[in-house]
């Protein structure tokens, strides 16, 4: 059983330093070619392959994504793109990014994320674009959230999400784009890093001179800016692309476990859909005693986290007065446990020890 387990960490051994190494020797650590330097071409091909998109254009941070493909919908300042205030402030910080303004919309409090009918309160005639997030891996009712739009374009904010399906269907593969992350803290990373992925040729081909400064294989056409993808972060990336079934199968392994073993009239468990299949880069609970039980698995070298403490309408800088009682509820409540490749079974059945003997006789 392990002494400390970080909630998040990267896995990675000689096969990605011998891709650094091998990228280091050949001299090309960037390319501002219109289709990315190799690395980056591989590294895209798998994400298609193993997702089913069409298109695949790697840039240098999930944030970064987000912002990108807003601007190759062309979204205009002061128009409105509706998000959910239970992110990363990232989800927010994207759209400011172009100019636009984030529209908080509340969340389903079975699986934390955008409720379709909060979306609908919310549309008006300046709505320019939807972003719904896959939380924790759980998958966002993409289906409804369509419907609800219309013909306002939806991104999917995957970046927690790459490996997450819904009868079959990769999350980011179901709308006009979606965005991965491959930050440490994800299924798999390249260090820092991106990925948008797009079934729409003509999307793609926006996408491909937006992360290069608007050059179209030579000529200036277009605005853009440097989202280029070092070469060194694409081989880490393209390696742990490999590993990513791998990863996942622990990952789910470890979540039920956790379903097994923790006691469900003392926390609430995750909630599935039918035909979901999560990547599980959070296992999250909900729990009236969060704060005392966090502070207990944390002197017992557990790293646990609360993802999200504040929601992004309560942060300083957005500061809005929308009532958004779910996410409230949500922020006040959920605690994510690790499930990591690195966490072992019996790593599982200490921590499900230890939350069920603290939340004994505690009402969910």
């Amino acid at each position: 059983m392990s002494q400390n387990i970080r909630i998040n960490e990267p896995i990675m051994d000689d096969a990605e330093i011998d891709a650094v190494t091998s990228v280091i020797k050949s001299g090309v650590l960037t390319s501002p070619q219109f289709e990315g330097g190799p690395e980056v071409q591989k590294l895209e091909r798998s994400v298609r392959e193993y997702t089913g998109a069409r298109h695949a254009v790697a840039v240098n941070s999930g944030t970064v994504a987000l912002q990108a493909s807003l601007l190759a919908l062309d979204i205009k300042p002061h128009s409105e793109v509706i998000v959910p205030s239970f992110s990363y402030v990232a989800t927010a910080n994207a759209v400011k990014a172009v100019g636009a303004i984030p529209v908080f919309a509340d969340i389903l409090l079975n699986n934390y994320t955008i409720s379709p009918d909060s979306i609908r309160n919310y549309i008006t005639s300046r709505t320019a674009a939807i972003i719904p997030v896959h939380l924790y891996g759980l998958v966002s009712d993409i289906k409804r959230i369509r419907e609800v739009a219309g013909h306002i374009p939806v991104i999917e904010d995957a970046a927690q999400s790459l490996g997450s399906t819904i009868d079959g269907a990769h999350t980011g593969t179901m709308a006009e784009m979606g965005c991965y992350s491959l930050y440490p803290g994800k299924v798999v990373t390249a260090g820092e890093g991106g990925i948008i992925v797009t079934n729409d040729h003509n999307m793609h081909e926006r996408l491909l001179a937006i992360r290069n400064h608007g050059n179209v294989r030579g000529a200036f056409e277009t605005f853009g800016i440097n989202a280029r993808l070092p070469e060194i972060s694409a081989a880490i990336g393209r390696i742990q692309m490999g590993k990513l079934p791998m990863f996942l199968d622990i990952r789910r392994r470890n979540a039920a476990y956790l379903d097994e073993y923790l006691q469900s009239n003392t926390v609430r468990l995750p909630t599935l859909r039918q035909g979901e299949n999560p990547n599980w880069n959070l296992y999250t609970i909900y729990t009236t005693a969060r704060d005392g039980l966090l502070s207990k698995l944390r002197q017992k070298g557990i790293g646990a986290a609360i993802y999200y403490k504040t929601p992004i309408h309560r942060t300083p800088h957005y500061s809005s007065k929308t009532s958004l009682p779910n996410t409230d509820e949500a922020s006040s409540s959920v605690l994510s446990i690790p499930v990591h490749p690195g966490v072992t079974p019996d790593d599982t059945s200490y921590m499900a020890q230890l939350i069920n003997s603290h939340s004994s006789g505690v009402v969910c």
